[in-house]
């Protein structure tokens, strides 16, 4: 495939604070499979149509910026130790059954992005659709999407069985970054390392131990569930010099500037929390990354306190990201015990807030773009800024805001509000696609955000598969903390 795109930027944030990074930028180079995809038909729900969330602007909709703006309150409303307390008892997991048809549906649409991108040379899935590049963030949604596929028996047991095979020797024989732990972007294709962006040439750029941390969680989640694959996702941490993730207390990663290594402590409040679950289920100590309170403060948006980590750009010169995916996560796979649900509840309920405040749909969180930048972190607050979207270099990019497909049913599968129903129908009438589903909705350009990637359609599918087995899927697959 020729590449008709700038490359990636070569100065990155040295503390990473989200995970995934790779897949954004492997997008730059796909770019071309993204744009010949097949336009989608919008069939607008009757109760949730465009013309009632959505203005069409090219630029972002200055009355809805000025009211975000409005929406700020600092210091904000803090969560109480008896809010804590309360949240934690309304933790009631959606019950055990079947899915409606159309949820069926759906998981059924989320699995053929995966029938497309599935490597058979390696078990690899590409993170993005179409090009053969992959980081261990998006093997963990591979992953995932593997174990929900079987248990919706939307494919038979003898291929859950032959590619989980497949992939887990693979993860445990694949070259390692200095022969300590996974490079951060793979060739899926020929196991080569490389950088972001680029399939033929050889380069070691580090590892990055939130991505690790949720693929640590899938490997136990398979090894407890399937006593068949226990010694495979053994091999696969045997495989990793794993006390190189952990420095007091807390998780590290490397990254490669200007030819010299950088050891960093990763992860801000959120995905270090999620990550750092991850790893202490391996016995890692990680008790320091797993603090909720340390470094939290509290911004009012619409009235709602959300929790936010003080250390920002300027006093970290990382990146204090507000998202919804790693709450999202936490509240499917181990029934919020990285996260309090209190926090959790407080996102939504600022989201939900902006809507009755504004009519626009909003369920937003980090993905990837059909047009430059590429990826963008979609942010209730970040770096003081409310309900910014940004690069990992800070540059904004509001008017590229979009409800985020698997924040939008993440959210719905968790909590089945009201509003949160809006967003299913908002998604389940506009964001199919023949390749899985569509990563979200712009809400200034009126317009798909036509990016296909292997985390949003695997999120969407362990999303049915929690709703279906009825509770928190550590707990599901019998995984001992």
């Amino acid at each position: 495939m020729s590449i008709n795109f700038e490359p990636p930027p070569k100065k990155l944030s040295l503390l990473v604070c989200a995970g995934g990074i790779a897949t954004a930028i492997a997008a730059i180079a796909s770019l071309e499979t993204l744009s010949n995809q097949p336009d989608m038909a919008s069939i607008p729900s009757p109760e949730v149509s465009i013309s009632q969330v959505i203005t069409p602007k090219t630029k972002e909709n200055p009355k809805l910026a000025k009211l975000d703006a409005e929406s700020v309150k600092l210091p904000g409303t803090p969560v109480t130790s008896a809010e804590l307390k309360a949240a934690e008892r309304s933790i009631i997991p959606p019950g055990a059954g079947t899915l409606t048809p159309e949820e069926m549906a759906m998981a059924e649409q989320a699995w053929e992005y995966f029938e497309y991108n599935w490597n058979d040379q390696t078990g690899l899935v590409n993170s993005v659709d179409g090009f053969a590049s992959v980081t261990m963030w998006d093997q963990g949604a591979a992953i995932a999407a593997l174990v929900s596929a079987n248990e919706l028996e939307i494919i038979p047991e003898s291929e859950f069985k032959t590619k989980m095979s497949r992939l887990l020797k693979t993860l445990a024989t694949m070259p390692l970054y200095k022969d300590e732990l996974p490079n951060k972007v793979y060739n899926a294709k020929t196991l080569m390392p490389v950088d972001y962006g680029q399939l033929d040439k050889k380069e070691e750029i580090g590892w990055s131990a939130i991505d690790l941390g949720r693929l640590a969680l899938w490997l136990k989640i398979v090894g407890a569930k399937y006593p068949e694959f226990k010694s495979e996702t053994e091999a696969v941490w045997d495989h990793w010099q794993v006390e190189r993730l952990t420095d007091n207390n807390q998780m590290y990663g490397t990254s490669v500037v200007k030819g010299k290594e950088q050891y960093n402590q990763e992860g801000r409040l959120g995905y270090e929390n999620y990550a750092a679950y991850g790893l202490k289920l391996w016995e890692l100590n990680v008790k320091k990354a797993l603090y909720f309170t340390e470094n939290v403060a509290f911004v009012d948006l619409y009235g709602q306190g959300v929790p936010y980590d003080k250390r920002d750009y300027e006093t970290s010169e990382a990146n204090n990201y507000v998202l919804s995916e790693p709450y999202i996560l936490d509240g499917i796979e181990t029934g919020f015990k990285a996260l309090p649900k209190a926090y959790a509840d407080r996102l939504l309920a600022a989201q939900a807030a902006r809507y009755n405040a504004t009519n626009q749909l909003t369920a937003i969180t980090e993905d990837n773009l059909d047009r430059p930048p590429y990826f963008v972190y979609g942010t209730l607050f970040a770096n003081g800024e409310a309900w910014a979207t940004i690069t990992d270099t800070r540059e904004n990019h509001d008017n590229l805001r979009f409800i985020s497909t698997k924040a939008a049913l993440g959210w719905h599968v968790l909590y089945n509000t009201d509003y949160t129903n809006k967003l299913f129908e908002f998604v389940q009438y506009n964001l199919k696609a023949d390749k899985g589903w569509y990563n979200g909705f712009y809400e200034s350009l009126d317009e798909p955000n036509k990016s296909l990637t292997a985390n949003n359609n695997g999120v969407i599918l362990e999303l049915f598969l929690y709703k279906k087995v009825g509770e928190p899927l550590i707990q599901w697959a019998g995984v001992k903390e």
